[in-house]
């Protein structure tokens, strides 16, 4: 049987679609599709869409709930640190600042939180291929901390500016000793 060939787009149901939209045209510097007051399709690549938000209940949605099961977040790629931190800035300077940095291993990694509380990660791959983040994951170091070591992107952003060459900033920094 033949598995998918890419993920296509992401859907998140809300009671507010222009306050949803607004977030993620400003954070993914998207461009709408179509949309209106119940239904908005977002694009920020040559795909017809990537998100879509849609507000379709009669009588609206529950608040979102983050200790219910469901999807956690969404991720989205940047190229490189440069557009990672290019993208960091652009939001801290208008107040929209991660809840969570951390570096996974295979990805350096900001966590967002729009209107709604859906989360969404901005993320740099931290190796040149997937043959190497795969052995980076079926490694000891991965086995030893799956989720990852928290770093401070103002940090790393001030070491950048100092000259530290990004091969160096992205490597994943050392568990703290427990």
């Amino acid at each position: 049987m033949p598995s998918p060939d890419r993920l296509a787009h992401v859907v998140f149901q809300t009671n507010n679609v222009p306050r949803l939209r607004d977030w993620w045209l400003n954070v993914l510097e998207a461009k709408v599709q179509y949309g209106n007051d119940k239904i908005c399709f977002l694009s920020y690549d040559d795909e017809h869409h990537r998100l879509a938000l849609a507000n379709l209940a009669p009588e609206g949605y529950e608040p979102h709930d983050p200790k219910t099961q469901g999807m956690h977040h969404v991720a989205f790629t940047y190229a490189t640190l440069a557009d990672l931190i290019t993208t960091y800035e652009r939001l801290r300077d208008q107040d929209i600042t991660p809840w969570w940095q951390i570096h996974h291993g295979p990805t350096l990694s900001l966590y967002y939180r729009d209107p709604d509380g859906n989360q969404a990660e901005m993320q740099v791959d931290v190796y040149d291929t997937v043959e190497e983040a795969n052995e980076f994951m079926f490694g000891p170091e991965f086995a030893a901390n799956p989720i990852g070591i928290e770093f401070d992107m103002e940090d790393l952003i001030a070491r950048r500016l100092a000259g530290e060459p990004d091969s160096e900033l992205i490597k994943r920094p050392k568990a703290p000793a427990s």
